[in-house]
């Protein structure tokens, strides 16, 4: 089966490919920045013996997108799993934000889903099966000061799941959401020490996660052994308590 992940070349995105490639599965990762990262994690994925394609693509473009789709499958063929990880942020406080960081962030986090599962239903509905995991966040869920467009749009990501697993359940086709808490990626790298450490405090196992913790969920979610599982938001965050 052909897999299409978001935002695969690097951290949790890169993981989800190379799992999913490790599953057997042949793999398209779309990047909008960072070609030679991108193409390396194409390279790990094929070393796993399967097919893989590292393309640059504007997911929150419905013209790109659609072009993306269009390529994948007279290159790959149709696509049957679709992990939407892409995603942007443009943090600040709420009453100083501007609509265009507000609107970017949703376009990228939450249309962009919307337009790509949209594009690759038919192939999934002709088929009688496929896997839609979107990978929202705990701030959709609880929240997050200073986060107001990132919360929307990871929140959206979650009424969108459940909406989408009602439609397609009776095709055999499964949505499902993950919710990451604190991952070791860059932008958590880059997170002041402070607040690191008040983060640590406030997970029940005592560490941040690793993009393997989230990428070995997507890949049992995209499994036969989960076909019986749609509509859920699943966490990932080692038992945080906000």
């Amino acid at each position: 089966m052909i897999a299409l992940v978001t935002g695969g070349s690097r951290g949790i995105g890169a993981a989800i490919a190379k799992q999913l490639a490790e599953a057997g599965h042949d793999v398209v990762l779309t990047y909008r920045s960072g070609g030679d990262t991108a193409e390396a994690t194409a390279e790990l994925c094929r070393a796993c013996g399967v097919q893989a394609l590292a393309l640059q693509a504007d997911i929150a473009s419905e013209a790109a997108s659609e072009a993306l789709v269009s390529r994948i499958r007279s290159e790959l063929g149709p696509i049957s799993i679709l992990v939407n990880n892409a995603g942007v942020n443009r943090d600040g406080l709420m009453m100083r934000m501007k609509t265009e960081q507000f609107s970017e962030v949703i376009e990228t986090n939450l249309t962009g889903a919307f337009i790509l599962s949209r594009l690759v239903v038919p192939d999934m509905m002709k088929a009688r099966h496929g896997r839609i995991i979107n990978i929202t966040s705990v701030a959709g869920i609880y929240g997050n000061a200073g986060q107001a467009n990132y919360s929307a749009a990871k929140a959206g990501l979650i009424g969108l799941t459940k909406s989408m697993s009602r439609e397609l359940g009776s095709r055999n086709i499964t949505v499902n959401a993950v919710a990451p808490g604190f991952i070791d990626t860059d932008m958590t790298a880059a997170l002041p020490e402070k607040l690191r450490a008040g983060a640590l405090e406030r997970i029940s196992l005592g560490r941040f996660g690793e993009p393997a913790d989230v990428a070995g969920l997507v890949a049992f979610l995209a499994s036969d052994a989960a076909g019986y599982i749609t509509g859920q938001v699943v966490e990932v965050s080692g038992g945080l308590s906000l």
